[in-house]
């Protein structure tokens, strides 16, 4: 290493310590995902499960989100170049906050534990079917909309 290497590597200032530099990557992620799951709460709320029934608003809840996940997706790398915050904020804290895997886990064992196996499964398929589906539409779908809006 050289005169002038060595040099650059010191530094008056003391090291500063790397969870700072995560902090505000935490708190945006935490107010994201209060706001996401506050949103999946009040359509809880708005919707209710019936025992036994499909859980309808975690379905639609966990595939409106996938499809959102997707569009957003594209925008951020695709189109503009985000803040660094941008993502933790609407992608893992909003969007991970609204859609939920604890949920659906819990409403396939209750459905199966209830006597609705059938439910259960229509259900753990479908969801998956669908969300998959979804983030892969909306994504397709925004970037043939780019495209277009481009030519």
């Amino acid at each position: 290493m050289s005169a002038q290497e060595a040099e650059s590597l010191r530094t008056d200032a003391p090291p500063r310590p790397e969870w700072r530099g995560q902090l505000p990557v935490v708190a945006v992620v935490a107010l994201g995902g209060a706001i996401g799951a506050t949103a999946r709460y009040a359509l809880s709320l708005w919707w209710p499960l019936q025992p036994g029934g499909f859980p309808w608003a975690t379905f639609w809840t966990n595939v409106v989100g996938c499809a959102v996940i997707g569009v957003f997706m594209v925008l951020i790398t695709d189109v503009w170049v985000a803040h660094r915050l941008v993502r933790p904020f609407f992608g893992t804290g909003v969007l991970g906050g609204f859609t939920t895997f604890s949920t659906y886990a819990v409403d396939i064992r209750n459905l199966v534990d209830a006597g609705h196996p059938g439910t259960g499964l229509a259900y753990l398929a479908g969801t998956l079917f669908a969300a998959l589906t979804a983030v892969w539409l909306a994504a397709t779908a925004t970037r043939r909309v780019l495209k277009r809006m481009q030519s």
